[in-house]
């Protein structure tokens, strides 16, 4: 009998620390939500550099300010090492679905140079970690302090372009990036590869500056 109680006390307790850990985590999740940026893209008829073509518009803007980066990647700003998020805004407004998973995209320079785009899950490893520090220990061993990779956030891949096909009607968003350290205010985005998806036919080429006008 008294085995008996011990159990059913320890259970009560293992119960209660379960119910106070759950309570803890729930409460700590506005916290974590808030610290992560809730980024919606506008309609595309909202950006200031856009081009349509058989019936599709395609807007395009650079985040290179801190204030940009801060409302799709939170803290971090690819920018600050070499990586430039480019967010592509498309409207569908012909009469076919516009299959953009062959769509390509090129970063072009007022002297026609170009820089292709990096994979999303591929931008982590543009930039390596700081080099790590040597500490003395109390007995003096020697302690390695790993740095951080800043460009190791899930917002890089979370906030890519991931539509394969765009149907009547409806537009996609999400971000490219280019590994580049040169801006300037004549570049532009290059982008081919959209096609028909009914017929496969390749809708005309976009070339939309990345300044303002």
């Amino acid at each position: 009998m008294r085995f008996n109680r011990l159990v059913k006390t320890d259970s009560n307790k293992s119960i209660a620390v379960c119910v106070s850990v759950a309570l803890c985590l729930a409460a700590l999740q506005p916290a974590i939500a808030a610290d992560k940026p809730n980024f919606q893209a506008k309609p595309v008829t909202e950006y200031p550099n856009s081009q349509t073509a058989d019936g599709v518009t395609i807007a395009a803007e650079a985040f290179i300010t801190d204030d940009q980066a801060s409302t799709a990647f939170g803290k971090l700003n690819p920018w600050r090492y070499n990586i430039l998020p480019v967010l592509v805004v498309i409207r569908n407004d012909s009469p076919n679905a516009v299959r953009v998973d062959k769509m390509h995209l090129e970063y072009v320079l007022p002297d026609r140079s170009r820089a292709d785009t990096i994979a999303a899950a591929d931008v982590k490893y543009s930039h390596g970690p700081d080099r790590p520090k040597v500490l003395v220990g109390p007995l003096g061993g020697i302690k390695v302090a790993k740095g951080k990779n800043p460009l190791n956030a899930p917002e890089i891949e979370i906030r890519a372009f991931a539509a394969k096909m765009i149907p009547p009607g409806e537009t996609a968003s999400g971000f490219f990036y280019f590994e580049t350290d040169v801006t300037s205010a004549g570049a532009s985005l290059y982008i081919n590869g959209l096609a028909n998806a009914s017929t496969g036919k390749d809708l005309y080429y976009f070339e939309i500056p990345l300044s303002g006008k």
